[in-house]
């Protein structure tokens, strides 16, 4: 008796991976950037505004899809609830104090080059998934601490951005405490369906399979962040 063969959980997958691919491609260079309205905000806000800020910590993560991507990559392989909080918590360390730093001692570097190699951290996860590095390189890289090296360069990113606004002295410090507060909200919230979506598709037969699909989608997904922003470094930002 021939099996039923259900539609492939990866059907589920592609689009949301498709989707992040064209965002990518459709965005203005900015994986980390600012909208119009945030900007009047920030740029004219003075003193200490802890629920605002939140706010729009939160709202960077949930909408900023280079941190899903490298985060989604992060966890495929990770089972147990402690393994997830392991790693999440050191991208949020890592995240959390290149923001705080790079904004406070305006510690400076290119835009592009920095997003660059966030889109490189995407690359990475996505050939760690695949056992790339031990296939080709008979080695692998050590798996925590890359998320927080890459955690760093996560935040940095953000900081970049931030040192284009102006921002106001006072209250700087609790305004920044309270966005990366926002930020690990916002990073709760879209690991909560990423999770759940995941777990859906780990039910089936055909995850180790599909897998490898979702994994060099991920990986493309990556290499088309790298090239925009490296286009957008040769054509804006030397």
């Amino acid at each position: 008796m021939k099996s039923v063969i259900h539609p492939s959980p990866m059907r589920r997958v592609t689009p949301i991976l498709t989707g992040l691919v064209l965002a990518a491609l459709a965005s203005p260079l900015m994986a980390h950037g600012v909208n119009e309205n945030d900007k009047a905000f920030i740029e004219g806000a003075s003193g200490v505004n802890i629920i605002p800020y939140m706010y729009l910590g939160a709202k960077h993560m949930v909408t900023g899809y280079d941190h899903l991507l490298f985060l989604a990559g992060v966890i495929f392989f990770l089972y147990r609830l402690k393994d997830v909080a392991a790693y999440v918590t050191l991208f949020a360390l890592g995240h959390s104090t290149t923001l705080l730093l790079g904004v406070m001692l305006d510690i400076r570097a290119n835009p592009f080059l920095i997003d660059a190699i966030i889109g490189l951290s995407v690359v990475y996860k996505a050939i760690d998934n695949l056992d790339g590095f031990r296939t080709w390189f008979g080695f692998a890289p050590n798996p925590k601490a890359a998320v927080l090296i890459f955690g760093f360069f996560h935040g940095f990113g953000l900081a970049t951005k931030l040192q284009e606004l102006t921002l106001a002295r006072d209250g700087m410090f609790a305004n920044l405490v309270s966005f990366n507060v926002g930020v690990e909200m916002g990073q709760f919230m879209a690991l909560t369906v990423i999770l759940l979506l995941m777990n859906l598709w780990r039910l089936g037969d055909s995850f180790r399979r599909s897998a490898i699909l979702a994994n060099a989608a991920l990986m493309t997904a990556g290499f088309v962040l790298i090239g925009y922003q490296l286009t957008g470094y040769f054509s804006k930002g030397v």
